[in-house]
């Protein structure tokens, strides 16, 4: 068993990455969603709401992290200096408003008055404490630092769909090769490369899986989550993919070697 891709998403719920490799700090993969959208309540924007956002494509630059609006260009996004609390789920925490530019451009695209956000080193968001012991922190991510994704399992839900949908509508940042599907459902603990990982919680999914990535529509003639729903539901919902915490710091890379050390 061993890596087979890795993603990173810059800005929470934008286009992600194709990476070969990315270091672990922290907050999880270098760079991962330490930017998001806000709406005028400061309440977090995501292609749930507006499922346009996925054709809004990420870069990462010399300057930083550079947005491509469609009709509107490319724009570097750059924190000023005013502070804002912004709300990510149930949570709130001290982020910094992006410069007037972006955001301006992504209301037009959008029509809504919306605002991107960055979470400084400062701001600490901590992952849940009923599922994990230590306490450690998470960027603007759903929950926790890292997504872990098996890709046989992808390819026995398409064996179920009418048309096959891409690995993207998962946003996964770890995509695993080599085993039967579904073997994530008992992974308590993997070892990648040399560094070690606790997978804490079933990632239970939404409606965001409907969305085509390159169009930005809802693509009713596509149900990966009506499928998922006939033989994937738990008590934790509706579940593809394992929520993971880094135990180690360093750097991964495509073709690492992936061991199970522990399972249920």
């Amino acid at each position: 068993m061993n890596v087979q891709s890795l993603w990173i998403y810059p800005v929470k719920s934008l286009a992600g990455i194709a990476v070969e490799h990315f270091e672990l700090d922290n907050f999880g993969p270098s760079g991962d969603r330490r930017w998001m959208i806000i709406d005028e309540e400061s309440r977090f924007v995501t292609q749930r709401q507006n499922p346009e956002l996925a054709k809004v494509g990420t870069k990462i630059v010399d300057e930083g992290v550079e947005v491509d609006i469609p009709g509107e260009g490319r724009f570097v996004l750059r924190a000023s200096g005013r502070a804002l609390r912004v709300q990510v789920w149930r949570d709130w925490v001290q982020a910094f408003i992006g410069e007037a530019d972006a955001n301006e451009a992504l209301s037009r695209y959008c029509g809504s008055r919306f605002q991107f956000v960055y979470m400084p080193e400062s701001s600490f968001r901590p992952v849940d404490a009923a599922r994990v012991q230590d306490r450690r922190r998470v960027s603007f991510a759903d929950g926790f630092p890292l997504l872990i994704v098996n890709r046989a399992s992808l390819d026995e839900l398409n064996e179920r769909l009418s048309s096959p949908v891409e690995m993207r509508r998962f946003r996964p940042n770890i995509v695993v090769d080599g085993v039967r599907p579904w073997a994530e459902d008992q992974w308590r603990e993997m070892i990648i490369g040399e560094m070690r990982f606790s997978l804490v919680k079933p990632c239970s999914r939404c409606v965001m899986t409907t969305v085509d990535p390159d169009t930005g529509i809802k693509d009713d003639s596509v149900q990966p989550l009506r499928t998922l729903s006939g033989y994937r539901r738990t008590e934790d919902g509706v579940i593809f993919g394992m929520n993971a915490i880094h135990e180690s710091f360093g750097v991964i890379s495509i073709g690492d070697p992936v061991e199970i050390t522990i399972t249920e």
